[in-house]
């Protein structure tokens, strides 16, 4: 069965573009245009996810997430073009999983479903990513590389299981820290280098390759192309 995802937005062009996202991703998407609209649909079926504006015709977002918390725990991702800290916190407080700042990157759309999914339960990640001889068992947390099993850290796990799961898109430092230590990224740190090149080093030294590829003025990928 598909995991459903509502997509309560009053801006068709957007809800345009994020149903097709998702139903080219393999879920199931249902739109509400208003929050009248949402809150009936919401009452109405059941659904894995919420991705809902705030600024929403007759109901708003913070009413909708309200609503929401009072009936049961369906997860909520924000997308809004609404930027100011206080307003982040406040609706993460009212109980949204998380918030996307418009205009969103696709992919980074698609990293945030996977991660919030994850963690409700309803998402059952493929147990095994394999790129060319880096082989990551999800379930075990168990990497081999070229059949010979590589130890990392709990961190470095994180991003390489990332890397795998979307080996063509180039993440930026501050998706790599808010996916994986679940925090805003405020500023530039040395965080991020260091994790990545640990990792790095690490594949290197069981492969002889280098694995993750930096993108200069961007951030970082996988190199080579996924099984």
């Amino acid at each position: 069965m598909k995991i459903r995802i509502a997509v309560v937005e009053d801006d068709r062009e957007i809800s345009s573009i994020l149903k097709e996202l998702l139903e080219s991703s393999g879920y199931e998407c249902v739109q509400a245009f208003d929050g009248d609209e949402a809150s009936k649909l919401l009452a109405r079926e059941s659904f894995d996810m919420v991705l809902m504006d705030l600024m929403l015709p007759y109901k708003n977002g913070e009413r909708l997430i309200a609503e929401l918390r009072e009936n049961g725990e369906t997860p909520v991702i924000v997308i809004s073009a609404k930027s100011m800290m206080e307003t982040k916190l406040e609706v993460l407080r009212l109980g949204a999983d998380d918030y996307i700042i418009k205009p969103f990157d696709l992919d980074e759309v698609l990293v945030r479903i996977e991660v919030v999914l994850r963690r409700s339960g309803a998402f059952s990640a493929k147990p095994v990513l394999e790129a060319g001889e880096l082989s990551l068992n999800t379930e075990e947390n168990r990497l081999t590389v070229g059949g010979k099993q590589v130890q990392l850290t709990a961190k470095e796990l994180m991003l390489l299981k990332l890397f795998l799961e979307h080996p063509q898109k180039v993440y930026t430092k501050a998706e790599l820290y808010e996916t994986v230590w679940n925090e805003q990224y405020f500023y530039e740190d040395n965080t991020i280098n260091v994790h990545v090149s640990n990792l790095r080093s690490k594949l290197k030294k069981a492969s002889g390759k280098d694995h993750i590829e930096t993108v200069w003025g961007i951030g970082y990928r996988l190199k080579g192309k996924p099984q």
